[in-house]
């Protein structure tokens, strides 16, 4: 019986041995990252338009939804009005202005008249006094009429403010998709009521994926960006390479994460890194583990 067992357990280490060193034989371990975008209502209303659907493909720009736009217009129609009210406050005022600097250019001319035939004896001082005084009086006038005129401009800037902020509000009434990419998860549907931050959908490009691996501090040395590695993924036919780029590499160590293994076991410091890769064929999936190699 001794001689039985005796090479079936040899065969058996043998076995476990190959077993470990395939699996010993892949650099780095990681999943296909979510990097989905949430995107939010950014004012209240009815949505009134409402493309969106998971699983459709949605263009960058396109288009996606549109929340109910009336109460905007009619403000901004009350604005705009205020606004013709305004310039014709501020025409009025422009015309006093110019009068009273016609007048007050006539007066000056007078002035100057009556100073000199007052010099020569031939005009009163009640003559002088008077016009003087005229002098006087249209310059406070033109004063006061500048203030008038700084208070209708400040009123114009104000309102002017107001529709810039009511188009701003307009803008974001109309929900543009961010990113091309496929819709993962709707939260909404037409005729539903939209809340500012409220989520609608979440949207990614899942035409390349973003695998985050980590790797020991010995590896780091093995990297560098934009680097071409090997990523292996599980398949029908069995293991798929795939071609992928390291894209990012942390600068800060961090604590083995519980669903990863390095090459060093013994390590509890790691390095995260990130490689994109293109999703062939659809198969690369959110959460799918893989193995990567440096080449």
């Amino acid at each position: 019986m001794k001689n039985i067992f005796k090479p079936l357990a040899l065969l058996i280490s043998l076995l476990f041995l190959i077993s470990c060193s395939e699996t010993e034989k892949a650099d780095a371990y990681g999943n296909f990252e979510d990097d989905a975008v949430t995107v939010s209502a950014e004012n209240a209303g009815k949505l009134i338009y409402y493309k969106v659907d998971e699983g459709i493909t949605l263009k960058k720009d396109e288009l996606a939804a549109v929340i109910d736009t009336t109460q905007y217009h009619l403000k901004k129609a009350v604005l705009l009005a205020g606004m013709k009210t305004i310039d014709s406050k501020a025409e009025n005022v422009e015309a006093q202005k110019s009068v009273l600097e016609k007048q007050l250019s006539l007066l000056i001319t007078n002035q100057s008249r009556i100073r000199k035939m007052f010099k020569d004896g031939a005009a009163t001082q009640k003559q002088l006094d008077d016009i003087d005084a005229q002098v006087d009086i249209t310059r406070q006038k033109i004063d006061n009429i500048r203030v008038q005129r700084n208070s209708v401009l400040a009123e114009k800037q104000s309102l002017e403010a107001q529709i810039l902020q009511v188009d701003d509000m307009l803008s974001k009434c109309l929900i543009h998709n961010p990113v091309t990419g496929t819709v993962l998860v709707n939260f909404a549907k037409q005729g539903e009521f939209a809340a500012p931050g409220k989520p609608l959908y979440t949207i990614q490009n899942v035409n390349t994926l973003t695998l985050k691996a980590y790797i020991s501090e010995t590896q780091l040395s093995q990297i560098r960006l934009n680097q071409k590695v090997d990523v292996e993924v599980d398949a029908l036919e069995g293991t798929q390479t795939l071609p992928g780029t390291i894209t990012w590499i942390s600068s800060k160590a961090e604590f083995t994460p519980k669903q990863i293994q390095t090459k060093e076991e013994r390590r509890n410091l790691v390095y995260a890194i990130k490689v994109k890769v293109a999703n062939k064929n659809g198969m690369l999936k959110i959460g799918m583990p893989a193995n990567l190699n440096f080449k």
